[in-house]
């Protein structure tokens, strides 16, 4: 891996009429690393992909791929890139090969070149069954697939996943996390956007969270999380109504508001390691009488800093599995 940056970001601005989408961005991603980007809904994750692929003008500040500026020198961005948008960008009426054929003359590979590597590709993302039959048969998790495919026809140095398995099955997903890794290796650059914070913390050499368009953090998995330090105390109850009535009991043994999960009741409350804490944080829980499905006590994860960071209210985050 290259010290020289694949990305860099500095100032980057952007508004859409009154709404201030980007905020003064700066990003730096050194050449053959995986940067995960999270934040909210609408904290720009977006915006700022599709300014380093050249789809849209920033307002203000920097940014460039490969050295490259993306606004005055986007012609030879775009011959470096791929990018993976949010719904798979492929025909199908055509079949799988003939998708990355075309996509490879489209690139000015010839006839030839197209079709061998339409071939390996169909290879590394596990198609060649289903190579020869029309997209419009494939299943949600093989178009995905092909679109990923079509997008590395031209051997990008930098790649865009932009949330790239949303609404895959776990099969599905863990096959992109696979290929995504295996480019990481062989030095191509990523940018991850993702809603599903175990596909960051697996994929990412580093994160860097977006929120109300700035970064808000970045630093490795395993920083971000350090930066929270202590214990996590789960706790289940069996109703799911009593997981006000559980987390009113223990806030004052908490470092912060404890994050409830309005779906199962689930609260989680960040409290000190040492037993005596542990203890009378369930002693306070005990003494409401409710009946409690499950007790969990572990170190912090990814979800609890990108909740202490922005809150948990409508962030749309999944902490795994499938959407």
């Amino acid at each position: 891996m290259s010290d020289q940056p694949a990305i860099e970001v500095a100032g980057l601005r952007k508004a859409y009429r009154k709404v201030r989408a980007l905020d003064g961005v700066d990003l730096a991603v050194p050449t053959g690393s995986v940067l995960g980007l999270l934040g909210p809904n609408g904290a720009g994750k977006t915006t700022v992909v599709r300014i380093l692929a050249t789809l849209l003008a920033p307002d203000g500040g920097t940014a460039r791929v490969d050295g490259y500026d993306v606004v005055g020198q986007a012609p030879q961005v775009r011959l470096r890139i791929g990018l993976t948008g949010q719904y798979a960008a492929v025909d199908r009426f055509a079949t799988g090969r003939e998708n990355l054929e075309q996509a490879g003359r489209l690139h000015r590979l010839g006839r030839a070149r197209s079709a061998r590597r339409a071939a390996e590709l169909l290879d590394l993302l596990d198609l060649v069954e289903a190579a020869d039959r029309r997209v419009e048969t494939y299943s949600g998790g093989m178009r995905r697939r092909l679109d990923l495919a079509t997008s590395l026809v031209s051997r990008p140095s930098v790649l865009f996943l932009d949330e790239p398995t949303t609404g895959l099955d776990p099969r599905a997903r863990l096959a992109v996390w696979d290929v995504t890794r295996e480019l990481a290796a062989g030095g191509t650059t990523v940018l991850l956007t993702t809603q599903y914070l175990d596909e960051a913390d697996y994929l990412s050499a580093r994160i860097a969270l977006l929120d109300r368009g700035r970064v808000v953090a970045e630093g490795t998995p395993s920083e971000l999380k350090a930066r929270l330090g202590g214990a996590r105390l789960t706790i289940r109850p069996v109703d799911v109504a009593d997981g006000q009535r559980v987390a009113a009991a223990i806030t004052e043994w908490s470092r912060g508001a404890p994050r409830i999960d309005q779906t199962n009741g689930e609260v989680v409350v960040a409290v000190d390691p040492d037993p005596g804490a542990l203890a009378d944080a369930l002693h306070r829980v005990a003494a409401l009488d409710l009946p409690v499905a499950d007790v969990e006590v572990g170190r912090p994860a990814l979800d609890d800093v990108f909740f202490s960071l922005t809150g948990p209210a409508g962030s749309g985050y999944a902490s795994g599995g499938a959407a």
